[in-house]
């Protein structure tokens, strides 16, 4: 029989890593990245295949950002803002 697993281990942070943003566990990967995924559609077997994380890990995440939502919504608000201000300023440089 598998030992169980303490889901609280599954998600961490450090300053260091991510820029202190939660992520999986062991990995580089943030909750901020896995949000990102499911808000533009992609199911957990989705993201799972883009990455090499468990199901176990990426619903980890998932709760980790529901319960979270506002402060994640907001950082990836903030991410795309700030694409299309660097990307319409790289636009005005080339003409």
């Amino acid at each position: 029989m598998a030992s169980a697993v303490d889901i609280g281990t599954l998600i961490t942070q450090s300053p260091e890593i991510c820029g202190g943003r939660p992520r999986v566990s062991g990995t580089g990967v943030s909750v901020t990245r896995i949000a990102g995924w499911h808000r533009l559609g992609c199911n957990p077997e989705e993201i799972a295949r883009k990455t090499e994380l468990t199901l176990a890990q990426i619903h980890a995440a998932l709760a980790y950002y529901h319960a979270n939502q506002q402060t994640i919504d907001s950082d990836l608000d903030n991410e795309t803002s700030e694409y299309d201000r660097l990307a319409d300023e790289h636009r005005s440089q080339q003409h």
